[in-house]
């Protein structure tokens, strides 16, 4: 409920900088309105002066001064006839918003497992036998453990690693659990920060 006479936020025009507040906005539309040059010079230094007290932390950065008047440039809509100091015609690619990332929407067979494990099967698949390939499956089946744990996906019971590794190498893998040793996991340190998490 709106109490009559009262100025509320949503009510008022947005600010083309928040991050100088309203106040700072009123001086900048009270600058333009000035009608000598020399006055509105003399009030874009002071308004530069106090958007500088602002972020004092920013006066050791090489470019701080030329934000400064760009911003106000930018708060001004270009509406400011003064000298400025620096040259201000970039300041409109400040306010550009970037264009969207495409994001890769690519097919994840197991999404548990992520993408990149599934690269890691289709390698599995193709890898002669030997030292390297033996290396790369000891890995592959302890990370396949720990991603179970962490996502809590049915059981995560070592034949289920075994099975897994075996169907998504299309049987080219098969542990051999009475020989095969996994890493030990702490599966407690999984479950606290499934806790923390919640």
């Amino acid at each position: 409920m709106e109490i009559e006479g009262l100025d509320y936020n949503t009510q008022r025009e947005k600010l083309l900088m928040p991050e100088y507040g309203r106040e700072v906005q009123k001086m900048v539309d009270l600058a333009i309105s000035l009608p000598t040059k020399s006055e509105r010079q003399r009030c874009a230094a002071t308004i530069i002066r106090i958007m500088d007290r602002m972020y004092p932390q920013n006066r050791q950065l090489a470019d701080h001064e030329q934000k400064l008047w760009d911003h106000l440039a930018l708060m001004s809509q270009f509406k400011l006839d003064i000298d400025y100091p620096y040259d201000v015609a970039q300041a409109a690619t400040i306010a550009t918003k970037p264009e969207p990332m495409s994001y890769p929407m690519s097919n994840i067979p197991v999404r548990h497992y992520g993408k990149l494990m599934g690269e890691i099967f289709q390698q599995l698949k193709t890898m002669p036998e030997g030292k390297q390939r033996d290396e790369l499956v000891r890995q592959t089946a302890n990370q396949m453990k720990r991603m179970l744990l962490q996502w809590s996906h049915g059981t995560t019971d070592d034949e289920k690693v075994a099975a897994d590794l075996e169907h998504y190498t299309d049987g080219r893998i098969k542990l051999d659990l009475k020989t095969f040793k996994f890493e030990k996991i702490n599966e407690r340190d999984f479950h606290d920060n499934r806790r923390k998490k919640k």
